[in-house]
């Protein structure tokens, strides 16, 4: 299938849920239960995804091998929302040699010490390389926003701390992605929507089922009574930082499946924009390839002549 076409078959499933233009953002206009009509039935979420994740891996190779653009996720989402699950599933194929995941938890008192950027800009992926950002640097204008006392923490000197310290955060990660996107940085955020009923249902399934009480903190239930502090801070956050460099996609979160394609189909979608190619060999490296070949050739002809495989003696 050429690159137009599998566009055009991914655009139907990214589309409706991309924004790249926060000013008239609103979270209520996006259903976490949507599934554009289709089923879902396993057998056609595993056979839509599989597709997804084979596309995934080809265009990986290729980014990989050109090493000019590297490619970083964001998830971001609520509790049980299913971001693991969701990387896990859709990066099933890539290469891990040109994959790396970071997931960022509570910060270190080095961490601390630096500006609140810091720890995420030395983990921005390298060149030909997929970096998937587990949380990221969004945790600073939402869970801190939501509890304010954290910021005590990060030694803000006084004065620096005023009533418009959330929109000067948000215009500083705006600046920090325009930056990356002009490096060959391609970005994309994903926003798990989950509704508030399929959180309850999921937390009551892990409370319920033993394989799942690892999974089961109670601090889960505590930062539940947050939500609607945590909607104005989603909100707000896609209105400020939304852009068709590096836009939100607010994925629809309460049926997995639907979820894992969603975020398959706009991450082949944006790699395949790039129109990648393998990288064409200078003279010198055809020079060294012919040379190889005749020395290969020249050896099956005359044979070993005693001689045994190395790994034999």
């Amino acid at each position: 299938m050429v690159r137009k076409e599998i566009l055009d078959a991914l655009r139907v499933y990214t589309d409706p849920f991309r924004v790249t233009r926060g000013s008239d953002f609103s979270l209520k206009k996006f259903d976490p239960g949507e599934t554009l009509g289709l089923e879902m039935e396993k057998e056609e979420a595993r056979r839509l995804l599989q597709r997804g994740s084979k596309w995934l891996a080809m265009e990986q190779e290729i980014l990989y091998a050109q090493d000019s653009w590297s490619v970083l996720l964001v998830f971001q989402a609520m509790d049980a929302a299913g971001k693991d699950g969701t990387i896990k599933h859709v990066m099933s194929r890539v290469n891990p040699q040109g994959c790396d995941v970071v997931s960022f938890k509570q910060p270190s008192v080095e961490e601390l010490s630096h500006d609140f950027l810091w720890r995420y800009c030395t983990k921005v992926p390298e060149r030909g390389h997929i970096g998937i950002f587990n949380r990221s640097y969004y945790e600073e204008v939402l869970v801190v926003r939501v509890h304010q006392h954290l910021l005590h923490a990060q030694k803000i000197p006084p004065g620096r701390v005023g009533k418009k310290i959330w929109d000067e955060r948000l215009a500083d990660i705006a600046r920090f992605e325009d930056y990356l996107t002009r490096q060959g940085v391609v970005i994309l955020k994903f926003y798990l929507n989950l509704s508030f009923a399929e959180q309850k249902n999921r937390f009551m399934e892990r409370l319920h089922n033993p394989d799942k009480h690892w999974k089961f903190s109670a601090a889960d239930i505590r930062e539940r009574r947050y939500w609607n502090d945590y909607m104005h801070a989603y909100e707000e956050a896609i209105r400020a930082t939304a852009t068709e460099a590096a836009p939100w996609y607010v994925v629809p979160a309460d049926h997995k499946p639907f979820t894992r394609l969603i975020v398959a189909a706009a991450i082949v979608e944006a790699v395949e924009k790039l129109d990648l190619e393998y990288p064409k060999p200078t003279h010198e490296h055809m020079k060294d390839l012919a040379a190889a070949r005749e020395e290969l050739g020249a050896e099956a002809v005359e044979g070993t002549k005693g001689a045994r495989p190395r790994g034999d003696r």
